[in-house]
């Protein structure tokens, strides 16, 4: 019987030394992708955020903010390279536990409507469409909007 080894995933806060990868991340899959300044900023706002490690290297972020009984998704991302593998999903399951150890009762996010494969995994985790901000994102050629999302937790 050939046994397949599975990666070690595990889930940190996020610290300062994290962001430089973080962003390498970042600006490898999204076309507008948040700054190093983003980042340090949410962290020295308390802002909850996290890394994911696979056997030891950054592959993934999320970055929460929470008030009250809500968290807010603020940005999450997996390496390109990881796509694919269910780890979005295991951040996301993560981040509602997370959230609901802090109180939190449902949780929002905002997605662009052209990321096909982020809004096909919010409903598949159960975030129904609440809302549109019209021109939220900076986009090529102009702006487009943004689908507000909520999730009961």
């Amino acid at each position: 019987m050939n046994a397949v080894l599975q990666p070690r995933i595990e889930y940190l806060p996020m610290r300062p030394a994290d962001v430089a990868a973080v962003v390498a991340i970042e600006q490898r899959i999204y076309a507008f992708p948040w700054t190093a300044g983003n980042f340090a900023d949410s962290l020295t706002s308390g802002h909850s955020a996290w890394i994911s490690l696979e056997d030891g290297v950054i592959i993934g972020y999320a970055v929460m903010l929470l008030v009250l009984d809500e968290a807010h998704l603020l940005t999450i991302g997996i390496a390109a390279t990881r796509q694919g593998r269910g780890l979005g999903s295991a951040l996301l399951a993560y981040l509602y536990d997370a959230a609901k150890a802090d109180g939190a009762t449902r949780m929002f996010l905002d997605v662009r409507p052209s990321n096909t494969v982020a809004c096909a995994l919010y409903r598949r985790d159960g975030f129904a469409e609440i809302g549109r901000r019209r021109g939220y994102y900076p986009a090529p050629g102009g702006r487009e909007d943004a689908l507000v999302m909520a999730r009961d937790l």
